[in-house]
């Protein structure tokens, strides 16, 4: 397993059928496991407004704040109309195309390359199961604390089971599109914290709205 978001990884979101959600801002659209197992990715709620879950989240943001895997920006958004600094980052065109078209700021690159402001964020997100990113969570976590200020936060939204998980999967469309496979994880608050605690992160409160769950750390 890499450390790093490896290429493949970075063409399968690239590639149809998410970009083409993400430009239609509709699904139906899933990640797949290889044994068949679906994960629905909810795209209707990525490119709509922010919604009461993801208001908790924007409520807990200080200085300027850096959203991995920003997707179509809602939150970037969001944050730059309440005056922060706000920076996306995300690997698929479209989804940095999306986060400029709604007023926000996003970079076209892997979290693992270089950034802007590089440990001086002052809240870095993974919101939307974005702690799988890479499928390797020490690795993200281990990276998100170059990033971050000290005495920043990060703000993970988390599976609500208690699963902790590193799969093969690739996204699929439900009509027979499908993108390249690559590595993806899925960790609840247990396996989340345990995780973060060997990243020289330190759990500093938990919260659930609207059926998601998510965990607050502070570096």
């Amino acid at each position: 397993m890499t450390a790093q978001l490896t290429e493949p990884a970075a063409r399968a979101w690239q590639a149809d059928p998410y970009a083409d959600a993400l430009r239609a801002g509709q699904g139906p659209l899933y990640l797949r496991r290889h044994d068949g197992w679906l994960l629905p990715l909810e795209v209707e709620r990525w490119c709509a407004e922010p919604d009461a879950a993801d208001a908790t989240v924007l409520a807990r943001c200080t200085g300027p704040v850096l959203d991995i895997g920003c997707g179509p920006g809602r939150l970037v958004a969001a944050l730059a109309g309440l005056g922060h600094t706000a920076l996306g980052v995300d690997v698929t065109p479209e989804a940095v195309t999306r986060t400029v078209r709604a007023g926000g700021s996003a970079l076209c690159r892997s979290v693992f390359d270089p950034l802007p402001r590089e440990g001086g964020w002052a809240t870095v997100l993974l919101i939307d199961g974005n702690i799988g990113i890479g499928g390797d969570p020490a690795a993200l976590l281990r990276r998100a604390a170059e990033l971050t200020a000290p005495g920043g936060s990060l703000l993970v939204e988390v599976a609500t089971a208690d699963v902790d998980e590193r799969v093969e999967v690739h996204v699929e469309d439900g009509a027979g599109g499908r993108g390249a496979s690559f590595w993806w994880a899925r960790l609840g608050t247990r396996a989340l914290c345990a995780e973060a605690k060997a990243a020289g992160w330190a759990p500093y409160d938990t919260w659930q709205e609207a059926g998601r769950l998510f965990v607050h750390l502070i570096h």
